[in-house]
């Protein structure tokens, strides 16, 4: 499919590897709606209209079901319509299952899998009426091997596959596709702040023996999004952490 002159909406995309998605698709020539929490600051519009394409903010809370549907609403208003979603926001909130309490479970359940649906409903029903859109999950390798410390994080992810699955089969016959990103160990500012022994660690366990960079979640993001035959599938992006025989 061609990106150029198409509508993306990019959630959490303020920083890390939703700001590289929202400049990979600026870069292709789509109009962009960046978002967030909070007020979306003039200077990263300007950045992504530096591309010659159209930018808007979206703030907004995923994770409450009337905010998404005022988000989307709010994306058609300024942009005419909604061709590509991108749910990349999340949160991690890492704790040990005997030490992990009730609110620390649910609260990664509601904003990663919860605000996934939220967005997902309120975008294909207007991608269905146009018989066309394209839906990307920002999953994680968690969600399919699991982790120490993540019961929440890794429920919550390996709930957004099963997601991802269900919905490309309901919605393939209106030409839309739904598939999932499955990051590994990526440099953020989430893993800046471990120690050289930790990093050097969790190198250990990857084949290609190195972190990845957020450009590798974009490119994979964009190429899910030019291609129109792929759906319900989980792409890793991991550097060989997770294979499957």
């Amino acid at each position: 499919m061609e990106l150029k002159g198409k509508n993306v909406f990019v959630t959490g995309s303020t920083r890390g590897i939703g700001k590289a998605v929202a400049q990979a698709f600026a870069k292709a020539g789509a109009n962009v709606a960046l978002n967030g929490r909070g007020e979306i600051s003039s200077d990263q519009i300007s950045e992504l209209e530096s591309f010659g394409v159209k930018c808007i903010g979206v703030s907004g809370d995923i994770a409450n079901f009337e905010s998404a549907g005022e988000m989307i609403q709010a994306v058609v208003d300024g942009l005419g319509s909604i061709d590509i979603l991108i749910n990349n926001a999340g949160i991690t909130n890492d704790k040990l299952m005997l030490r992990m309490s009730e609110e620390d479970f649910t609260r990664c359940i509601q904003i990663n899998l919860t605000g996934t649906f939220n967005m997902t409903q309120h975008a294909i029903k207007r991608m269905m009426k146009q018989r066309s859109g394209t839906i990307i999950n920002m999953s994680s390798v968690s969600g399919l091997i699991g982790n120490i410390g993540q019961a929440n994080y890794a429920a919550s992810k390996a709930g957004v596959i099963g997601f991802t699955k269900s919905v490309a089969r309901e919605v393939a016959a209106r030409g839309i596709t739904c598939n999932a990103i499955a990051p590994g160990f990526i440099e953020t500012e989430m893993t800046e702040v471990l120690s050289d022994k930790v990093k050097e660690q969790m190198n250990q366990q990857i084949p290609l023996q190195t972190f990845g960079q957020v450009e590798d979640i974009a490119n994979a993001a964009i190429f899910l999004a030019s291609s129109p035959y792929i759906t319900g599938q989980v792409l890793n992006v991991d550097g060989g952490l997770v294979m499957h025989g």
